[in-house]
């Protein structure tokens, strides 16, 4: 953790109010949400804000409501905290939170649905089909290039992802993505380099470059492999990490996200960039990209959290 920031006052403390950490929840990625609360507890602790854990669960509303919180720092991943309902119950609450809205926050948790806007609006983003049980497979992945990506639509930390070369691979892919969300969606694979994007208030960080020896950046690539490379300079030339970051903030801006989050992108081989998705609620693990980003820019997780933090002080 990085120490108190100079800037950091009890006055500060005291608009902050008393803050209430969401986190863990019921999706498939409850294990990594506990990780996030942890680490912005930790940092609240360090920073002297008075501030409460919620593991939010089937009582929810009356905890929230019970904790008598000033505002809300959304450490939720995943359907059920990532995807607008939370959003919709602190806003039904009058509680002020972090992140994006309602709107914005279902809108980026559907990775179909931004990719169709993404395509209404000229962004580029893979080829994409939408899979179901009476889809013709071999067509699809013909029409793809011969290997794919299948993703369930509303599910993060690449859960139920899988990289398909073969009929048979894809059929169960699909199965497989199906367990997760009734909404399989399967796209174009894009060979080249990938990045991520940290946003923060109007403002892209550092890009980070993302290396594995897995076939793509998996859930074991991004929270247990010790091997995964994160390469921060990027490694671009000043005008194409440009490019990079203003198409991120372009995609994070055209779903109506705000205060902060993280892109994902993909680079083919002429260098060329493809939108991958837009994460609302983004890890804030040891191992995770946002914090990263930040500490390439000079700011450390306490100041991080504390800017995240000041984003829904500005907007109430």
């Amino acid at each position: 953790m990085s120490t108190q920031p100079n800037n950091f006052s009890p006055l500060d403390s005291a608009a902050l109010g008393r803050v209430g950490v969401l986190y863990g929840g019921k999706s498939a990625e409850r294990e990594i949400s506990l990780q996030t609360g942890a680490a912005v507890m930790q940092a609240l602790s360090e920073l002297g804000v008075e501030h409460v854990g919620i593991d939010i669960g089937s009582s929810a509303i009356a905890d929230i409501q019970a904790a008598q919180l000033d505002r809300a720092f959304i450490a939720l991943h995943g359907p059920g905290g990532e995807d607008g309902r939370m959003q919709a119950v602190l806003e039904y609450l009058q509680i002020p939170y972090t992140g994006s809205d309602v709107q914005s926050s279902a809108l980026a948790m559907d990775k179909l649905r931004s990719k169709q806007l993404w395509c209404g609006v000229g962004l580029p983003t893979p080829e994409f089909a939408v899979l179901n049980n009476n889809s013709d497979f071999s067509q699809v992945l013909n029409d793809l290039g011969g290997e794919a990506i299948v993703k369930p639509a509303h599910e993060g930390s690449s859960l139920g992802m899988a990289r398909v070369s073969t009929v048979d691979e894809l059929q169960r892919a699909y199965q497989d993505a199906v367990s997760y969300d009734g909404s399989v969606l399967v796209e174009r694979v894009i060979v080249g380099a990938e990045y991520t994007v940290a946003i923060l208030g109007d403002k892209a960080l550092a890009p980070i470059k993302l290396e594995t020896d897995h076939q793509f950046y998996d859930y074991d690539a991004k929270y247990l492999a010790n091997d995964t490379r994160y390469i921060c300079p990027c490694g671009l030339a000043k005008e194409r990490e440009t490019e990079l970051k203003n198409l991120a903030l372009q995609a994070f801006t055209s779903l109506g996200c705000r205060d902060w989050g993280r892109v994902d992108v993909m680079a083919d081989a002429a260098g060329d960039f493809y939108l991958l998705e837009v994460n609302t609620v983004p890890g804030m693990t040891s191992h995770s990209l946002v914090p990263m980003a930040a500490r390439a820019e000079g700011m450390g997780f306490n100041a991080l959290v504390l800017a995240i933090l000041q984003e829904s002080v500005r907007r109430s």
